[in-house]
Order: structure tokens, then sequence, then C-alpha cells
């Protein structure tokens, strides 16, 4: 069975425990590997994100919270350099620092074979990324489109003047290397386009977001593709 595969059937053995958790021991016999090896895979769960819990003493042992489980995680070595290569050209990119934790967490559960490949392949890609926006007026701007909740932004264009505006947030796009808030401004009551490099400070309001929509932004580019990757439709 490879690591992979173990981990996740690892994650459902300690589900199927339930409250009253596994042993180790158990754990290590069922899968036919050591204990150290089977509190190793443990560990690499938890880094993962899996709530694992530990109860010491007799009658102890490892479960995980009931209601969740971990999906296998099977990639290529190309394909973990792929996300790795992704994450690293694009520190600007909304939610970056999320995505990059989010890599780490699968490369702690590949397969030693799989990681030591991917390892080797990822010395052969450089990146010299541009600095990035201020990491608070990212986690600004992430935390109000995600909450869908009113921003408040100093903001100076490229004329030069500088306002302080509210702004419902409604999409990031990216063109031409450059990353852009669109939102419902509520100074011009108007849909505008915020470079994110040229937001000079960023606070998330208690105010929710009115309902302004991805249709009122207007058409995208032909070429223009949402992440999710499933077409040119928003």
């Amino acid at each position: 069975m490879k690591r992979a595969e173990r981990l996740h059937a690892l994650s459902e053995a300690l589900r199927r425990g339930g409250s009253r958790g596994t042993s180790a021991e158990r754990l290590a016999r069922d899968f036919e590997v050591s204990v150290r090896t089977v509190k190793r895979d443990l560990q690499a769960l938890e880094r993962s994100g899996a709530p694992i819990w530990s109860r010491p003493g007799p009658g102890g042992g490892y479960g995980l919270a009931l209601g969740t489980t971990l999906p296998p995680v099977s990639l290529s070595p190309v394909q973990a350099v792929a996300l790795m290569a992704a994450a690293a050209a694009a520190p600007d990119a909304p939610y970056a620092d999320l995505a990059t934790a989010g890599v780490a967490k699968i490369l702690d559960v590949l397969d030693p074979r799989t990681r030591a490949r991917a390892d080797a392949l990822a010395d052969r890609i450089w990146v010299d990324a541009p600095p990035t926006t201020s990491r608070v007026v990212r986690s600004a701007l992430e935390e109000a489109m995600a909450d869908q909740r009113v921003m408040r932004i100093r903001y100076t264009s490229g004329t030069g003047s500088t306002t302080t505006r509210d702004v419902e947030p409604v999409l990031f796009a990216s063109t031409n290397g450059q990353w852009y808030l669109v939102g419902w401004c509520r100074m011009r009551d108007a849909m505008r386009w915020f470079t994110v490099s040229r937001v000079e400070r960023a606070s998330v309001t208690s105010v929710s977001c009115s309902g302004h929509t991805v249709a009122e932004v207007g058409e995208p580019p032909a070429h223009a593709n949402p992440v999710h990757g499933r077409g040119n439709q928003y």
C-alpha cells in the first residue's frame, strides 16, 4: 500500500474508531507497519489539517473528530511541482499565502519516493517574483471578499489623487500581470476597478454587502476564465 493510500485508510480507521479511539499498536497491526511508522503518519495527517486527538495512558489512543475525513492524495511528482511553481510564481494573487500553506500540506502526505522526485524536479524551476502588496492590505481584501463585507480603502489612482472610500468587493481579476479588486464604489455609486498595488490601506467593516453580482461587472474577455477552470463563464 502506497503511503498516500495508507494515510487515507488510516484517517478512515480513526473515524470508525469514534470517541473511543484506537491505539497506535492496533493500527500498526492492521496496516502491517511499525508503531513508529504509524505515529509518523499520524503526525503527517495532523500537519495536513486533520483534526486528530490523542488520549494518553491505559485505554488511550488516537481518534478523529466525528464527521470528518481526509480525501486521498495521489499526485505525480510533476503535478506536485506544478502546484509549487504556481504558488511561488504568483505571490500577489488573492489567497496566495493560503495556497502556499495548502501545497505544503499536500506535500506532507505524499509518499517518500514521490516527494523526493518532486523536490528534485523543483530544484530545476527558479522564480523571481516581484515584491508583493502589503500583507495587511491583502488580508483585509481577502477577508472582505470571502465574507462579502464592505471594506474601507485608502486608494491612490493612476493620476496621483488619493481618496478614502467604502467598496463592496465583487471579484478579483488579473490582466496583463496586474491584480485588480473590482467592486461597487459607494462614493462613486458605480462599479470600479482598483489596482491592488495602489491600495495603501484597507480595513473590513461590519457592514454586509448589498448584493452586487459578478454579472454587473460586464462580459469578461474571451480568453478570461474563472480559476475553477470550467470554461469562460463566471
